[in-house]
């Protein structure tokens, strides 16, 4: 380029016209474009996830709350639909949930009570049979081996005596704190059975007026979903105490009430809860009768996780909430990462709720939101989206107008 006097300009990219984010290539716009935006909303995600776990001690017991009204919302609608007063049907259904849970935890107590000394029986002689053969078997370690390693047990419980006093100190306020939030929980699943309608009406006044209505289906739908997902939940974790209880009881495993107990409980953790609670049945058993004994319980174990994994979830959890298990798998990681226990136990539940909302937030046909049944909607299904959308042709193919 040069001038009126023939000089060159040294310089070629200096232009009036000339525009620098027009000379940047098309790819790496594109690509920073979608980093920075990445970015963005993983410092968002991040700061939601930092404030769920600073406000740990109101979302957990809020969300197990939502938990139980699902599971008790079903029985609230059958006593309002024969007059019942809703606040009545919630009470009743609410008092009747605590009564039959405290007997429950009561039946165990006392059966455990009643076992214990069995239990220890049985302990004392495992332990005598391992000590016999340590000294007389393959290993030979000898009497004073042996005493040395019980005295070495015995000072190091004696040396870190603070340690276990600060655990136990910290077990107490761990017990405080499920307490409180026991009591947080009950108070918020009152408000839930019986105004929970209005609740999520008061929610809904704070979407945009142009998105409320399919919002508001998305959430009932989710909501229905989660109906679904206890309710089927709670029908394979009692599958599960059955199955692996009258197994421990036909080979004489001590304990079999707690332990089918803890079965049921950790049934609602999907995949790995049933698996973990069985381990520990087979550890019992171990302990308590003998290497056979053990092995007798695994395989029973196994038998009732293969007919849960092939029969139970794709019958009752397929039908519920289609999630695939490596979602399932992930789900439960990252929540037991996040929050301990009460995050396996809520990431599932979580991701059915979302997979029905999303689903019916990228549907084209929405009902009116007062048309939608938040316990028994079938769009909340898998493979609901295709017969709404059959029988939106059938009627004319109607869109809703909402965006």
């Amino acid at each position: 380029m040069s001038d009126a006097e023939g000089r060159t300009d040294p310089n070629p990219f200096r232009d009036e016209g000339a525009d620098a984010a027009s000379l940047v290539p098309r790819g790496l716009r594109v690509g920073a474009a979608l980093s920075w935006r990445f970015l963005v909303v993983i410092a968002a995600l991040y700061v939601v996830v930092w404030l769920v776990g600073y406000l740990s001690v109101v979302v957990i017991p809020v969300s197990i709350a939502l938990l139980l009204a699902a599971l008790l919302a079903p029985a609230v609608a059958q006593l309002v639909r024969v007059k019942v007063p809703k606040g009545l049907a919630a009470a009743i259904v609410l008092i009747g949930g605590l009564a039959v849970l405290g007997g429950l935890l009561t039946f165990v107590i006392v059966q455990f009570t009643d076992g214990l000394p069995e239990l220890q029986r049985q302990l004392n002689q495992s332990l005598l049979q391992i000590k016999e053969w340590l000294i007389n078997g393959p290993i030979q370690l000898g009497q004073d081996q042996f005493q040395g390693f019980v005295d070495k047990a015995i000072s190091f419980l004696q040396d870190n005596q603070a340690a276990l006093t600060d655990s136990a100190l910290t077990t107490a306020s761990t017990v405080g704190e499920l307490l409180t939030g026991f009591v947080l929980t009950l108070f918020v699943l009152i408000f839930f059975l019986s105004g929970g309608d209005g609740i999520w009406t008061f929610l809904m006044r704070g979407m945009p007026a142009h998105v409320r209505p399919r919002v508001d289906v998305a959430g009932r739908r989710g909501f229905a979903s989660l109906v679904s997902y206890v309710r089927a939940t709670a029908i394979v974790a009692v599958v599960d105490a059955v199955g692996i209880g009258i197994g421990l009881a036909i080979v004489g495993v001590p304990l079999v009430i707690p332990l089918a107990t803890l079965v049921f409980l950790g049934a609602f953790i999907p995949i790995i809860g049933a698996v973990i609670t069985g381990g520990v049945a087979v550890l019992v058993a171990l302990v308590t009768n003998n290497f056979i004994t053990a092995l007798i319980v695994l395989a029973i174990v196994i038998a009732v996780m293969q007919l849960e994994s092939h029969v139970l979830q794709p019958l009752l959890l397929g039908r519920a909430v289609k999630l695939h298990p490596l979602a399932v798998v992930l789900a439960i990681t990252a929540g037991l990462v996040a929050a301990g226990i009460a995050g396996a136990l809520l990431a599932v539940p979580l991701l059915a709720v979302l997979n029905a909302g999303i689903r019916s937030l990228l549907h084209e046909v929405d009902p009116d939101p007062s048309e939608v049944d938040v316990l028994h909607d079938q769009a909340a299904r898998p493979n609901a989206d295709e017969d709404e959308d059959d029988k939106a042709k059938g009627k004319g193919g109607k869109e809703n107008d909402s965006p």
